[in-house]
């Protein structure tokens, strides 16, 4: 393994936010991946496993322990009939195996498009956008066991996915190294339009369901309006994406818009709620702010710190509580901080 000290993590970040590593490795093999993780536990470190930084809050004093990125590549079609098996490797960035499973008219991921980040840590976080969930079409994870040293394959059941969440994320955080991620694919399927907003652009479009390229083309142009599709020339875009979670509540403390959740709850928007609490697009705290395209997304408006997003992501949790009575959870991962 290549073994580097004081790597500076914002540039590994979407933010743009972060300390250096104290160590950092590059793996591109499942035995450099078991080899740093060995090191690490030998030097008695803390292990912190990188993906694409699309979803981090690093500390501004960066991480005092070993940052392993993972950059496995390699898709694999197993298998076609009915649907195509697919095994992705972690490191292959997320939007760019959406758009061969789309060019090759396999459905089941197209309202996932342009969303930034690697394969591996879209079962982590059970990413989900535009009425879709990657927890649909997950059949199978490898995975390396790091209390043992060996690759397990999980089974969809196993990684207990539920709304942003995951074994990975919740109960076995520290156990698992996603290596791959298969997925299962409808073959000349159809897209999956739940999302009223989608369903209207496409209206719109002229596109229907069977045209899965003018759907991924319509779910990027809503993204890119929203300032969540990556572009360098976009400061609305140097960001975390939705930096907060839709809150999920009992259907008696439902405040504006809200859409059916699991066990009779309702799912809020986030989104309406902070602004209804008195933050607007493009509200400015200094060096950090809110998107002028939408208000679930915290953007570094340039030298910003972690220590300011927090400030602002504070102020907007205590406004919403105070007003709602609702409490906002932050979506990204905090790296680096004191508890």
């Amino acid at each position: 393994m290549n073994l580097e000290r004081d790597v500076p993590l914002a540039p590994l970040t979407t933010l743009g936010i972060g300390g250096p590593a104290r160590y950092f490795v590059r793996a591109t093999s499942v035995d450099e991946i078991r080899e740093a993780i060995q090191w690490a536990r030998g030097e008695n470190l803390a292990l912190f496993i990188l993906g694409g930084g699309s979803n981090l809050l690093i500390s501004d004093d960066g991480f005092d322990g070993l940052v392993l990125q993972i950059d496995l590549r390699g898709i694999t079609v197993e298998s076609e009939d009915e649907f195509a098996m697919v095994k992705v490797a972690a490191g292959e960035p997320w939007d760019a195996f959406v758009r061969f499973a789309v060019h090759n008219g396999w459905a089941g991921i197209e309202c996932l498009s342009g969303i930034p980040g690697l394969t591996g840590a879209t079962p982590i976080q059970n990413v989900g956008a535009y009425g879709q969930e990657v927890s649909e079409t997950i059949a199978r994870v490898e995975v390396l066991d790091r209390t043992e040293g060996i690759v397990k394959w999980l089974t969809n059941w196993d990684c207990r996915f539920g709304y942003r969440s995951s074994l990975f994320k919740n109960v076995e955080r520290d156990r698992w190294v996603v290596l791959s991620v298969t997925f299962r694919l409808k073959i000349n399927g159809c897209a999956t339009i739940r999302y009223p907003e989608l369903q209207t652009a496409l209206e719109e479009r002229g596109v229907g369901v069977e045209d899965l390229r003018g759907v991924r083309d319509a779910v990027i142009a809503i993204r890119k309006r929203k300032g969540m599709v990556l572009d360098p020339g976009d400061p609305d875009t140097r960001s975390d994406g939705s930096f907060f979670m839709n809150p999920i509540v009992p259907a008696e403390m439902a405040k504006g818009p809200s859409y059916p959740a699991a066990g009779g709850h309702l799912k809020l928007s986030a989104a309406w709620l902070i602004e209804h609490a008195g933050f607007h697009k493009g509200f400015v705290h200094g060096r950090v702010g809110l998107s002028t395209k939408h208000t679930l997304a915290v953007i570094n408006r340039g030298g910003a710190t972690a220590a300011e997003v927090l400030e602002v992501v504070r102020m907007i949790q205590a406004k919403v509580r105070e007003t709602f009575g609702v409490e906002l959870v932050p979506e990204p991962n905090f790296i680096g901080f004191r508890p």
